[in-house]
């Protein structure tokens, strides 16, 4: 996060607050992200990320404009892209390329805690942003949630106990993501989606993420509840994206 930090005030002088709501002004329109993630089918939000902080390097070859429109081909319902540099060798221009070369709404995932980076991603043409509840407070969580909604961007938050997703709810938080995985120790747990599904009200969504890596755990998660599924790593790792993608959705490429 002081990394984090640092490159947000280097960001700020770089481009003023009031150039960048001018370029948040004139993005493209904003893809209903919500909705894609609520069709009668496996919603897969599919990850695109070179690095992990858990893995290491996951893709040599990594070339956001040709992987889009391949796992968007596949059946990918949305996309998400890691925008962190430092542990994910991430950045905005590979969301920005995501975005322009497919029809999918795209998720911005980075350690956000700031309106100025809320800003940044409507500026390079994100749907929707990720928020993680573990590193933000009940009040920053309201906040962000409410100025996504004011920009039309939807924001997702993250949740990996029930006292967080306590928090998300008293946020005013629509679509919920559950992270398998424990960000202290990097322990997957699966059962960890199916603990917390009971908590999430009907009327909101509910994404189970990390850690998929069949057909068999989707099917699993969405009989239990589930709308959505953001799957990463697996598809990183594999020679043939798209074919992965089209595997977890039980059909062929």
């Amino acid at each position: 996060m002081v990394a984090r930090r640092r490159s947000l005030e280097q960001a700020r002088q770089a481009t003023p607050l009031s150039q960048l709501e001018e370029r948040a002004a004139a993005a493209p329109p904003v893809r209903d992200f919500r909705a894609a993630l609520e069709r009668d089918a496996i919603n897969v939000i599919a990850e695109l990320k070179k690095a992990s902080p858990s893995r290491g390097l996951l893709r040599q070859a990594y070339n956001p404009a040709a992987l889009a429109p391949e796992l968007e081909a596949a059946g990918a319902a949305a996309l998400s892209v890691l925008t962190e540099p430092e542990f994910f060798q991430g950045g905005l221009e590979e969301l920005q390329v995501a975005r322009q070369v497919t029809g999918l709404p795209v998720l911005r995932k980075d350690f956000l805690f700031d309106r100025y980076q809320v800003l940044e991603a409507r500026a390079a043409g994100a749907d929707a942003f990720l928020l993680i509840a573990a590193i933000l407070s009940g009040e920053d969580l309201r906040a962000l949630v409410r100025f996504g909604r004011e920009l039309g961007m939807a924001a997702l938050v993250e949740v990996h106990t029930a006292e967080e997703l306590e928090r998300a709810l008293a946020a005013g938080a629509e679509l919920f993501g559950v992270n398998n995985r424990n960000l202290k120790t990097f322990e997957v747990r699966l059962e960890t989606s199916l603990e917390l599904i009971e908590r999430i009200p009907d009327d909101r969504v509910a994404v189970s993420e990390s850690g998929l890596r069949s057909a068999e755990e989707l099917r699993r998660l969405r009989a239990a509840g589930f709308d959505a599924f953001l799957v990463g790593e697996f598809l990183m790792e594999s020679p043939e994206p798209a074919q992965a993608l089209a595997r977890l959705l039980a059909r062929e490429a």
